[in-house]
């Protein structure tokens, strides 16, 4: 089974017929970045509705049994999630009440420190707050999968020691191969998959280098991902943006906290949206991934392993184990 661990595109019918062209079996859609709770929940129901209306190619899981139970009917299982805790507004109660609605994916922080702990940009990092405990702690109970792509060392090497199950970064890179603010130190990586955990390795040009010339040196930096890790902690993370435009990367990027220019991952001299990979334009192209791998000397277990089946045994042991249907 195919899965992404991560996309933030503007999803519609032409993307989701995308994502089955491509054969995906699973997809983690970013629900939102700066939004409060009242927004937030507005986004979940725009997803209902957009779900709804395409129930011929995707359906919302909330297990590792429906994700496999969605692709057995011949769709794609897609898992909410959103790029910040800002959903949260401060109520440790909403972790639960945001699980029962169908998220199960949350990043601590994004690109600014917040009352959970620090962002990967922050000068200094503090660390996890005393709430971003409580928080991880409600997460782990409520089956929601603790993401840290875009959150600090510490905060994230803490969050990593707190938690009880396996912990997540959906879309980055090992810092030691690709330098970069949004990358990860392999002390950080090591510990991560030492509790378990999955890193979902990105394409995405800002924080990929050199590797993003073509899908066999993409191969290559996730060959040289799982030299660091292990292959058994080594995923996909697009973070494809089909269908973003320059107004939304604002968004991304400035949120309402800042009246100044802001660059994420990009700079003052790269400042705009990245055009589309050519070997990746869109998720049609997820088996020339594998195809890469193959020919890169991974074996077909292993090309399995990275291209969905380490997530889906990520799945199994962070997220509930019945439907929140039932």
């Amino acid at each position: 089974m195919f899965v992404d661990g991560l996309e933030c595109s503007n999803f519609d019918r032409e993307v989701f017929e995308e994502l089955r062209g491509g054969d995906l079996g699973c997809v983690t859609v970013t629900c939102g970045f700066w939004e409060d709770t009242i927004e937030s929940m507005d986004s979940l129901v725009a997803w209902r509705d957009l779900v709804r209306a395409n129930a011929d190619l995707v359906a919302v899981a909330t297990t590792a049994d429906e994700i496999e139970g969605i692709r057995a009917d011949g769709r794609t299982a897609l898992l909410l999630g959103f790029q910040n805790s800002s959903f949260l507004s401060g109520r440790i109660g909403y972790v639960e009440l945001f699980a029962d609605l169908g998220v199960r994916v949350a990043q601590l922080t994004y690109n600014i420190q917040n009352d959970v702990g620090a962002s990967c940009y922050d000068p200094v990092d503090g660390g996890l707050t005393r709430f971003g405990r409580e928080v991880v702690e409600e997460m782990n109970r409520a089956g929601m999968a603790v993401d840290l792509s875009h959150v600090g060392e510490r905060t994230s090497l803490e969050a990593i020691e707190h938690s009880a199950k396996p912990v997540a970064v959906t879309h980055a890179n090992p810092a030691s191969l690709v330098p970069h603010p949004r990358n990860k130190p392999d002390r950080l990586l090591r510990a991560l998959a030492e509790k378990g955990g999955v890193l979902g390795v990105s394409g995405y040009r800002n924080i990929s280098g050199e590797y993003a010339a073509s899908a066999d040196t993409w191969a290559e930096l996730v060959a040289r991902t799982a030299d660091l890790v292990g292959v058994g902690h080594v995923g996909v993370g697009s973070d494809l943006g089909r269908k973003v435009v320059y107004a939304d990367l604002q968004w991304m990027r400035q949120g309402r906290w800042t009246r100044t220019a802001q660059y994420g991952a990009g700079s003052a001299a790269n400042p705009g949206k990245q055009p589309p990979l050519p070997w990746f334009p869109d998720t049609r192209s997820f088996p020339a991934l594998a195809e890469a791998l193959a020919r890169r000397g991974f074996g077909t277990a292993d090309v399995a392993a990275v291209m969905g089946g380490n997530w889906m045994r990520f799945y199994h042991e962070v997220l509930p184990n019945r439907s929140t249907k039932e």
